[in-house]
């Protein structure tokens, strides 16, 4: 009997995802074409104005109420430029200026009038149509207009982060950076072979869209529904275990040619605060050197393998990062390396020599998260010193400061994680602070369900260093500067930042 169809089950067939990621882009040429038509000099342009007069759109009427209150205005600067008397018209208007009727008022007192009430309808026929058009565009923002539109204009000139990394750890450090600035770029490990990124990667010769996908929703303004639909994984039938944000991401990279396009539509379709770059589009396979001799090849091997790893390269030995990932390492306040598996998430991006070498001519702070647990195989038995010395061994000098977990962690969780072979990383800070890089400790882990990054905590912790290493800016952003400062001191208070003072 053949399997059930996805349609079945009320979830879009792949054919429909391949459609969805086309009209996608088909809206996008659109768009741009409707733009070049309607700035074309002559008869095109005032379609774009009729357009407004539309029946339905509750803007007309804010429209009326705008001409009648420049009307207003209009009449109040008129009559303030004539000087004398004007007779007053009637009981009605001599009841309202409290004048005996047949007199005369000032054309002063009239300019005045008909100011206050020319601005006055100004103010509620602007309010109304940016309400009415907010509803209609983002209805859940309009209530807090205000607010939302002043912290996304702050956000817009926040601090220009890099985050580097992959798996679940990325997106954990995403999530708390999009709270401060949308100036965030997520340059994201492509050396996954398993599951449905792997796959994928075999049947259409894409790269694995899983740790993108991920870092696609981690920076994401959108629905939580549209999130679950996107992690959703399909069950049943032909793409039983593939992810829908997978599948769709293959449709797109069909439609358009190209995978790096194709995750910038999927960003505009998440409303992404930021933007998300695999490092390279070489399809690449990790090798990993065991300590014992031995060779093991991709990703999901070398995991398995269960052993410690003395060396990592990648295969194709040259292949070349993305030339984006390189320009926004160059461009960078701050570049934050992990968490994540040490050699199968942060590493893999540190070999490709334009990002090193980026890394090492990059001005702004360089920051590596260690993880807080060590990983069973691969990082037996390092400490915060060792996983520092080997991204050194495959990177060279290119980490200012170790952010490292301090505080207690829950004894009933790490019973959990010692049975299967994994132990706290222990922090050696005087070695750390031999190796010539400053410590940041910090509270920065939560053990809600697994051990892990605090995605807020670990944000802050981050933001505070590159704050307070790079001092006050420019008079230009100097209110920027202080209202991060600000956010947090908020989050110090909070308890997210709490920890002893730095060591080395």
């Amino acid at each position: 009997m053949p399997g059930v169809g996805c349609a079945s089950l009320g979830f879009p067939s792949y054919g429909a995802l391949l459609g969805m990621g086309a009209r996608a882009v088909s809206r996008a040429k659109v768009h741009k074409r409707t733009r070049s038509l309607t700035s074309l000099p002559g008869g095109a342009l005032p379609w774009r104005f009729i357009r407004w007069l539309y029946p339905g759109l509750r803007v007309k009427r804010w429209l009326v109420l705008f001409a009648l209150a420049v009307l207003l205005v209009g009449m109040g600067v008129a009559f303030s430029l004539s000087p004398g008397t004007v007779p007053v018209l009637g009981s009605a208007l001599a009841r309202a200026l409290r004048r005996p009727a047949g007199t005369t008022v000032p054309r002063g007192a009239l300019a005045a009038l008909f100011l206050v009430l020319g601005v006055a309808s100004g103010i509620v026929a602007l309010r109304g149509a940016v309400l009415s058009i907010v509803d209609a565009l983002a209805p859940f923002a309009s209530e807090n207009l205000g607010q939302a539109l002043f912290w996304r204009r702050h956000r817009g000139r926040g601090l220009r982060v890099v985050a580097i990394g992959g798996g679940t750890g990325l997106p954990v450090l995403l999530r708390g950076l999009k709270r401060y600035s949308t100036n965030v770029t997520a340059i994201v490990t492509v050396g996954d072979d398993g599951g449905s990124s792997g796959q994928l990667r075999g049947e259409l010769g894409i790269l694995p869209p899983g740790d993108i996908r991920n870092c696609l929703l981690a920076l994401a303004d959108t629905e939580p529904l549209m999130e679950q639909v996107f992690q959703h994984r399909f069950q049943r039938g032909s793409l039983a275990g593939h992810a829908v944000g997978n599948v769709l991401l293959g449709g797109l990279t069909e439609v358009t040619g190209d995978f790096v396009e194709a995750v910038d539509v999927a960003s505009r379709i998440l409303a992404v605060r930021g933007r998300v770059l695999p490092s390279t589009t070489v399809n690449l396979r990790l090798v990993a050197e065991m300590e014992d001799g031995s060779t093991v090849r991709g990703e999901t091997a070398i995991t398995a393998a269960n052993r410690r790893i003395a060396r990592l390269r990648l295969e194709p030995e040259d292949a070349q990062a993305l030339p984006a990932a390189v320009e926004a390492i160059r461009q960078a306040d701050v570049v934050v390396m992990g968490p994540g598996s040490l050699y199968t998430s942060i590493l893999p991006n540190l070999l490709l020599p334009e990002i090193a070498r980026a890394l090492q001519e990059c001005g702004g702070l360089r920051v590596f998260v260690v993880n807080v647990m060590t990983q069973p195989g691969e990082t037996t038995g390092y400490t915060a010193a060792d996983h520092l010395a080997a991204v050194r061994a495959h990177a060279g000098p290119v980490v200012d400061v170790v952010l490292v977990h301090v505080g207690s962690l829950d004894p009933e969780r790490l019973v959990s994680y010692h049975e299967h072979g994994a132990q706290v990383v222990r922090v050696d800070a005087d070695r750390l602070g031999a190796m010539g890089v400053r410590v940041l400790p910090r509270e920065v882990a939560t053990t809600d369900g697994l051990i892990r990054h605090d995605p807020d905590r670990l944000a802050a912790a981050v933001l505070e260093e590159a704050v307070r290493t790079m001092g006050p800016p420019d008079a230009r952003s100097v209110v920027d500067y202080y209202l991060l400062q600000g956010r947090i001191r908020q989050a110090a208070r909070d308890g997210s930042l709490d920890g002893p003072a730095s060591h080395g």
